[in-house]
């Protein structure tokens, strides 16, 4: 994933998910916002976490808020 694959990502006409390596994934919606997720598991229990909307929130940031969000899971905490 880019910053410029995101720019272009197209509008469909129901939301999808953009995949970045190693877990955020971006949602694109129909209204054409895209909005940052990550999903993780914590005691068996699947949650996901919302990092904010592109480009308030840019792929470095998100890469860097997957990154925080993986040292608070190796301590076993929920984030």
């Amino acid at each position: 994933m880019s910053d410029l694959s995101i720019r272009k990502a197209k509008t469909r006409e129901k939301a999808y998910k953009l995949y970045d390596e190693l877990g955020p994934y971006l949602i694109v919606s129909p209204s054409s916002s895209r909005l940052w997720r990550m999903k993780f598991k914590h005691r068996g229990l699947e949650k996901r976490l919302s990092f904010g909307s592109y480009p308030e929130v840019s792929l470095r940031d998100a890469r860097k808020l997957r990154d925080d969000a993986r040292e608070v899971f190796a301590e076993g905490k929920d984030a």
